[in-house]
């Protein structure tokens, strides 16, 4: 019997997942495979009106498609991979993971002499709890406005004067064409992004075939990206750290070898807990990192963050 070869990939119905889940496509195309999508709406799509912290639930991009992939609907998700809660279920692994693109955060703005050096306060755009804390680390003359939905959606509110500007990864303004848009790009070893920032991640159930499993894996993954992403997940499990809170983790290869950043910052920005690490072990370097932080002080400063959040829901 021949291995199923049409792969059902599960994803948002954003412009900017459905561009993800082509590119996923494409490449078990290329490995001579088909594939088709199905998109859904998940709870972090349909609610707008709140922060993603004061939603105050983990897998608000990823929940739905978790339960289509245990109920067979779909053979993978594909995800950004910074959205994914820092754990998962054991029953359903990240199988894969994209060639990193560009991970740093960029400035957007329809004026192009702004820059967030400037001393005149601006309005920020931004829905990123780790963006508006550096915001205030550096830049406390500027105010952080909350920017949520898709990214056509806030480029609107850019142009309809919401905001004087918007902190967005580059990876996504690259994928949907709005680098025209782009007046700074952030140093990636200042504005440390947020774990998995530029990749894409591949989910499965343990419960799909292992061929089709192996197949997907070599068409899609990229070894180097997944170390170093592997190494940045270890990292937020260990913090129990997520898309709510402003914990960030950026690593890279040097010769060979994973070089990890990473640390917490508090809402007011005024605290900021780092630590770095060298090594080849991606799950030994990210809980290096995360054990460091922790003697630093790093989970009394999480807790403090969650318990501000719910005040502020």
């Amino acid at each position: 019997m021949q291995p199923k070869n049409n792969i059902r990939i599960g994803t948002r119905n954003s412009a900017l997942a459905l561009r993800q889940a082509n590119h996923i496509g494409q490449l078990l195309e290329a490995a001579g495979m088909s594939y088709e999508l199905v998109a859904i709406s998940t709870i972090g799509d349909k609610i707008l009106d709140r922060s993603l912290a004061k939603i105050g639930a983990k897998g608000v991009f990823t929940e739905e498609l978790e339960t289509m992939l245990r109920s067979g609907d779909i053979d993978i998700a594909q995800h950004s991979a910074k959205d994914l809660p820092s754990t998962l279920a054991t029953d359903l692994p990240l199988l894969a993971f994209t060639e990193r693109e560009a991970a740093h955060d960029v400035v957007l703005s329809t004026n192009p002499a702004i820059r967030l050096g400037q001393t005149a306060s601006l309005r920020i755009g931004t829905s990123s709890t780790r963006r508006r804390a550096f915001l205030a680390h550096h830049f406390p003359q500027h105010t952080a406005v909350e920017m949520r939905g898709n990214l056509q959606t806030r480029l609107e509110k850019l142009k309809n004067g919401d905001c004087d500007a918007m902190l967005l990864a580059f990876a996504g303004v690259h994928r949907m064409d709005m680098e025209a848009y782009i007046v700074e790009h952030l140093p990636l070893d200042t504005y440390v992004p947020a774990v998995g920032q530029g990749s894409v991640a591949i989910q499965c159930s343990t419960t799909l075939a292992p061929e089709i499993q192996a197949l997907v894996r070599e068409a899609c993954n990229h070894a180097d990206s997944e170390r170093c992403i592997r190494a940045e997940r270890s990292l937020l499990a260990q913090l129990d750290g997520g898309c709510s809170v402003p914990v960030y983790g950026h690593a890279k290869l040097v010769d060979g070898e994973i070089q990890l950043q990473a640390g917490v910052l508090s809402l007011s920005g005024d605290i900021q807990i780092e630590s770095s690490a060298t090594g080849n072990e991606p799950i030994a370097i990210g809980t290096q990192v995360a054990n460091e932080l922790i003697k630093q002080g790093a989970q009394t400063l999480l807790k403090e963050i969650r318990v501000q959040l719910a005040s502020q829901s």
